[in-house]
């Protein structure tokens, strides 16, 4: 604990990211590093600390001294690894959050060249061709997987489901036609869509994406149930002092909302939807308690 929280900091800060340097939600973090940076007076450091599907990297951040210093910043992995690892190696009660910085939806997309052209004609499909239909998924059990079987129940249908080691090489399998389709982070693929070599046939949220206004949301299709959204945000050590809380969340707010700061984020996929300490902390629970009943709901095994 700190006797003086209002010199936070006075010494350089480390930012964990549980997934590989150059993604989307590196840049993030990078750009808020360096940010923080100068109107801290302090190094901000960016550390990528990868393995387990951002397991490791959240663990490490879960066991380190709750002042301040080592902060993660996560997807909603951060959740629903406590869900699907059988004996993760942390829990939500050994983090606090500090807020949600951005979110984007997951977004269905396909080769270019399959028969459905359409999300509606993606729907006739598979209804068509119980089974057939090749969906790859960047992670079993992850939100696009959850966001899919949303799909599956609401419309009836049934597609043949094929688990990936992440977005990439699903979305490489995509483009080259090995299988017809996938459920992504539409950040991930923001680029292979503008270029044409996917398809965007819906979002899975409740509101379309401003960085592509055409693709419709499934839940305007005619699936309400379907409203997946993913989202980035900064967790620390449970026990951090509330006051170090508020400042990094008022800081971080600061620069995400910085109209300069907001282009560069909606350039990658993503749309600025900050919220206070005690509303991502709520929102932690609740959407962990949404996923797991999800999760049993569709029968998806633990890791």
């Amino acid at each position: 604990m700190f006797a003086q929280t209002d010199a936070y900091p006075q010494r350089s800060v480390r930012i964990v990211v549980p997934v590989s340097a150059g993604g989307s939600t590196d840049k993030i973090a990078r750009l808020i590093a360096e940010k923080l940076s100068t109107a801290w007076g302090q190094t901000v450091i960016v550390e990528n600390v990868t393995g387990a599907g951002g397991a490791i990297g959240a663990a490490q951040v879960a066991r380190a001294k709750p002042d301040g210093y080592t902060l993660v910043l996560h997807s909603d992995a951060i959740v629903l690894n406590t869900i699907l690892i059988k004996n993760p190696p942390y829990t939500l009660n050994d983090l606090t959050g500090v807020m949600r910085l951005v979110v984007n939806p997951q977004v269905l997309v396909s080769n270019p060249n399959f028969e459905a052209k359409t999300f509606k004609e993606y729907i006739e499909y598979a209804k068509k061709h119980p089974g057939k239909l090749s969906m790859g998924l960047p992670t079993s059990g992850g939100i696009a997987h959850i966001a899919h079987e949303v799909l599956a129940k609401a419309a009836d249908i049934k597609v043949n489901y094929i688990p990936y080691k992440g977005g990439a090489p699903a979305a490489l399998d995509a483009m080259a036609g090995h299988i017809d389709a996938t459920v992504i982070t539409l950040a991930a693929v923001t680029e292979q869509i503008k270029a044409g070599k996917l398809r965007a046939l819906a979002v899975t949220t409740d509101y379309r994406s401003p960085v592509f206004p055409d693709v419709p949301t499934m839940a305007e299709s005619g699936y309400p149930a379907v409203n997946i959204e993913s989202w980035q945000g900064m967790l620390a050590p449970k026990g951090t002092p509330s006051a170090i809380l508020e400042k990094i969340n008022k800081d971080v707010v600061a620069i995400v909302r910085d109209p300069a700061n907001v282009k560069q984020i909606e350039a990658l996929g993503f749309s600025v939807s900050t919220n206070s300490v005690s509303a991502f902390n709520t929102m932690l629970q609740d959407v962990r308690k949404k996923y797991a009943e999800i999760i049993a709901q569709a029968g998806i095994v633990q890791q």
